[in-house]
């Protein structure tokens, strides 16, 4: 592998970097986008079984807020479950639009990396040609040096393939998980309204 790195001359190292970060960001979300995590299953039905027993308490709103993303959507709710439908909804969007955005997160930075990558291999490849018609010797003289410019050329391309590919793979993953997540939220917190505003049993 160190030999393919050598081979492949300095323009590697900056692709390197750039399949480091992208692994570290695909580890990440795959962690912190857990369905169980974001959309526990039948938080609601326990949401609005405590509250038709005892009202918004700060003791429940509190726990909600710290609970997972849909709970601290439905806390936004229940903070304003006093006031009419709409002002409730309002809550609930707002708090809603704060959890879509942080599931969002690093998901741009994934992205780029996924489309820069091959233009980092292609940088690599100008960089071999480069080394092979740069040199005086390239015509036929030194083998060498026309061998060590093809594979600068070819390695980074290689390589900048196989970093954009997964990585634009993980980045679609990501962004459909993410609004599939968001949907079942909002789904989730217009039942809560019209339970709670006794519009639906």
């Amino acid at each position: 592998m160190f030999s393919i790195i050598q081979a492949a001359g300095w323009p590697i190292w900056f692709l390197l970097a750039a399949s480091i970060l992208a692994v570290a960001l695909i580890i990440e979300r795959a962690g912190a986008l857990r369905r169980p995590k974001i959309v526990p299953p039948g938080l609601l039905q326990r949401v609005v079984s405590e509250y038709q027993q005892g009202g918004a308490t700060d003791e429940m709103l509190k726990r909600l807020d710290a609970h997972s993303p849909l709970g601290r959507v439905f806390a936004a709710g229940l903070r304003n479950a006093k006031n009419s439908r709409e002002v409730m909804k309002e809550a609930i969007e707002e708090a809603g639009s704060g959890v879509a955005h942080e599931l969002e997160h690093f998901l741009t930075s994934l992205g780029t990396i996924a489309s820069i990558s091959p233009l980092m291999g292609l940088f690599g490849t100008v960089v071999g040609m480069i080394e092979i018609f740069g040199s005086s010797t390239a015509a036929g003289n030194n083998p060498q040096a026309l061998a060590h410019g093809i594979s600068v050329a070819l390695y980074n391309t290689a390589f900048g393939l196989i970093i954009a590919i997964p990585s634009m793979i993980f980045y679609r993953h990501f962004r459909a998980l993410v609004d599939s997540l968001v949907i079942d939220m909002e789904q989730q917190a217009v039942k809560l309204v019209e339970l709670v505003h006794g519009e639906r049993s």
